[in-house]
């Protein structure tokens, strides 16, 4: 049982991999290439269904797919590599996509779960070991950004938008 963070909460992931054991119908995050070499069978399935990225891949290549995806998880293989804050940005700012975005990986530590909501990232899925708890508490670290980015809707909402007052002309 993977355990993850969704929406700053730690929560059991119901979304399943290859290779793990899956009912019809549960969600599945595919690899892009496995996506890509049987498109109509990935189409046809009932059930939730993600896309894993690594980082050479191209969000481009999602276009087809984006309305039939329910999430997205992007590999961040180190601390180092930054190329998945990119691919974030693209999908949530150009390509317009509105599911689930996951970060995945080594490189998903508590030093960048800050950065990786403020590009969009709604779960974020440490490797192994990682303590799940100590990367809840540096999301907590920082509750005001100075720059532009992707907060969820909720926060925006409450933060950065006028209550909404009806007032009657006569």
């Amino acid at each position: 049982m993977r355990h993850i963070l969704r929406r700053r909460e730690l929560v059991v992931d119901d979304w399943r991999y290859p290779g793990e054991e899956a009912a019809e119908g549960e969600p599945l995050i595919v690899p892009l290439a496995q996506l890509k070499d049987g498109l109509l069978q990935w189409q046809r399935r009932s059930g939730p269904l993600g896309a894993r990225l690594g980082p050479v891949d191209l969000v481009e290549e999602l276009v087809p797919l984006l309305p039939r995806l329910a999430l997205v998880a992007l590999e961040f293989p180190n601390p180092g590599d930054g190329r998945g804050y990119s691919q974030a940005r693209l999908l949530r700012g150009r390509l317009g996509f509105r599911g689930e975005l996951r970060a995945v990986g080594a490189g998903v530590r508590q030093d960048q779960a800050f950065l990786l909501t403020r590009c969009g990232f709604d779960s974020l899925e440490p490797a192994p070991g990682v303590d799940l708890e100590a990367v809840q508490r540096a999301l907590k670290r920082y509750d005001v950004a100075y720059q532009p980015g992707a907060p969820q809707v909720e926060l925006r909402r409450q933060r950065f938008e006028e209550p909404q007052v009806r007032t009657l002309r006569q």
